[in-house]
């Protein structure tokens, strides 16, 4: 995470940080995501009795960003965050970061997208190859899913990566203007992006499961020395 942070405040963006139990306007509604949604799904969420929740993803930062400051923004979001998940590539708190980029209209193009990610990517991981696929966020249109060549097998197809050579590595997409309006900004356009940051660390350091950077083993600790 620290490298992470490091790498995009060379590149001026702003660390925003935000609270932990959420309420359903800033974890749901602003990022275009009404009650009754079916996109809820795609996240399994901790409700409390008195109708907070833990956040299940760090874009409510973006939100009490927005709504607090003037364009242009340019910041990340580094955070903890809840899902009822567990499995070797899923636990029930993990670690991402999000980062939005927001400025006057025409201003900001999926073009500028691509290139922040690209030369991010190629930081991280080396001389990779990296692709763009069409996907869907309800807070981003367009929408896309990034991926990199299997650091691996160098994208000839292992098991790592289902044979296919590729690996999926984080979201990220155009500002739906449905969350321009749930912040009151008009005539604005911006990027945003996504990732976990335990996908990172498994990807770079070979970790097989998940759970294992939660457990303590000092077999595995005793690597980062």
């Amino acid at each position: 995470m620290d490298r992470i942070i490091t790498y995009f405040q060379n590149l001026n963006f702003a660390v925003e940080e935000g609270p932990l139990v959420e309420d359903d306007f800033h974890n749901f509604e602003a990022l275009n995501l009404p009650k009754y949604h079916p996109a809820r799904d795609m996240q399994d969420t901790f409700y409390n009795k008195d109708y907070t929740l833990l956040r299940t993803h760090t874009s409510p930062v973006q939100i009490r960003t927005m709504l607090k400051q003037k364009t242009p923004i340019r910041m990340i979001a580094p955070g903890t965050v809840f899902r009822r998940d567990f499995d070797i590539t899923h636990t029930p708190m993990f670690h991402q970061i999000e980062a939005l980029v927001v400025d006057d209209a025409d201003k900001i193009s999926f073009a500028n997208l691509k290139h922040v990610l690209v030369e991010f990517l190629h930081h991280m991981f080396g001389d990779v190859e990296v692709r763009f696929r069409p996907s869907f966020f309800p807070f981003t249109e367009p929408s896309a899913e990034v991926d990199i060549s299997c650091v691996f097998c160098k994208g000839d197809g292992c098991r790592v990566c289902s044979h296919t050579g590729w690996l999926e590595v984080l979201g990220c997409g155009v500002v739906d203007e449905n969350v321009f309006k749930a912040v009151g900004y008009e005539n604005k356009s911006g990027y945003a992006f996504g990732l976990g940051i335990e996908r990172f660390a498994m990807l770079i350091h070979n970790i097989g499961d998940l759970r294992s950077l939660f457990e303590s083993d000092l077999r595995l600790l005793g690597q980062f020395k």
